[in-house]
């Protein structure tokens, strides 16, 4: 039996180090976001969005040396939300300008999201690009992004994010 390649497995002494926060005041907006470990050892990415100055999102982005996707087709990801909309991204090449993009509804309840990765579409700057869905055969970053064209608080927990 295979062993299932594990992306990312949260616990209380997780390394958040390739964690990195991008939020809309890259370009002028006022969205504020955090991404930390919780005492039970899971990813939280919180914040606020705010649509002042044409803002509008807050993401957190993980890269990591590049991992094969050729016999994986799936991504599983463990995930308690707040009931809200959230874009998951991944690049192939984290020197890409676009990503990747799946956009999921969470419950408010711990499920496992499992995405197609051929489902994602390409897009940049919310744009959906004429090119086509991801088939690739590795990549190298993901992305949580959460942006609803409107003021909102936001909370995602993270357990797990594995290929399957």
């Amino acid at each position: 039996m295979p062993t299932i390649p594990v992306l990312f497995d949260f616990t209380t002494t997780s390394n958040l180090a390739n964690w990195r926060i991008v939020n809309d005041d890259v370009m002028g907006g006022r969205s504020n976001g955090n991404f930390s470990l919780n005492d039970e050892g899971h990813g939280v990415f919180s914040g606020v969005i705010s649509l002042e100055n044409n803002g509008g999102f807050s993401s957190v982005r993980y890269n990591f040396k590049e991992v094969s996707v050729s016999e994986n087709s799936k991504i599983g990801i463990r995930l308690k939300g707040d009931g809200k909309q959230y874009q998951f991204r991944v690049k192939h090449n984290s020197n890409e300008d676009y990503s990747y993009i799946f956009p999921f509804k969470t419950s408010g309840e711990w499920e496992t999201v499992e995405i197609n990765l051929k489902d994602m579409y390409p897009s940049f700057r919310g744009r959906k690009l004429d090119r086509p869905n991801f088939s690739e055969d590795s990549m190298e970053e993901l992305v949580f992004l959460i942006g609803n064209k409107k003021e909102e608080t936001f909370k995602l927990l993270l357990d797990k994010i594995e290929l399957k």
